[in-house]
């Protein structure tokens, strides 16, 4: 009898697993179809990093604007441009800027362009908790990367849940690092001009230009 009930048990929390996990597909499946019918979009966000063995805590607030493959990230005082080719790297502390080749096809490499989609590909996931932020309905998915060589143990996503927009995104690394990146603002669709993503080198005449490849 006891054996019975075990079983029954344990069919009953698999059933409620994979359907939880559904759900949690169900919702990342309807984030990537949104992503993907904006034209493009324009996010401002605030990034902490915190590590509380390595005494760490800072806070940075950043910008980016995606369009397809293409992005502009200003970001701790360094602007990133990707033209779909070539990145451009942009330090004006140091007059410097870098020039080198990105692909991205490659999946191990989370780039601004893969910032609300990166998810697709190379995570287990399932149905985390709902919290209620600010009156917005926040529901969580964490995901645990499928590969033993990636520093981070897991991610909290986080989903308004009614937007179907991403609220949150929680790293917590293997070395005990938690890096938090929380959208301020996200919109779409934004009048963009034809050479918003290209690298004008006459802006920067008195810059060390360094060409990687």
């Amino acid at each position: 009898m006891i054996k019975m009930i075990s079983t029954v048990l344990l069919v009953l929390v698999s059933f409620t697993n994979h359907a939880q996990d559904k759900k949690a597909k169900d919702m990342l499946d309807q984030v990537t179809a949104k992503i993907k019918s904006f034209s493009n979009i324009s996010v401002d966000f605030k990034y902490t990093l915190y590590n509380a063995k390595e005494n760490i805590n800072k806070e940075s607030k950043g910008n980016v604007i995606l369009e397809s493959n293409k992005y502009i990230l200003n970001f701790l005082g360094v602007t990133k441009i990707f033209d779909g080719k070539k990145s451009y790297t942009i330090v004006p502390e140091d007059e410097e800027v870098t020039i080198s080749s990105i692909n991205e096809k490659d999946d191990t490499t989370i780039t601004p362009s893969k910032m609300l989609t990166f998810f697709n590909s190379g995570y287990k996931f399932s149905w985390d908790i709902l919290q209620d932020v600010k009156g917005r309905k926040i529901q969580y998915i964490k995901l645990i990367p499928t590969s033993s060589k990636d520093a981070r143990k897991e991610i909290l996503l986080g989903i308004d849940s009614q937007t179907k927009n991403i609220y949150t995104i929680i790293e917590m690394g293997k070395n005990g690092t938690k890096t938090t990146l929380t959208v301020n603002s996200f919109k779409t669709n934004q009048p963009l001009s034809k050479n918003q993503f290209t690298f004008v080198s006459s802006r920067y005449p008195n810059y060390y230009i360094n060409k990687i490849d």
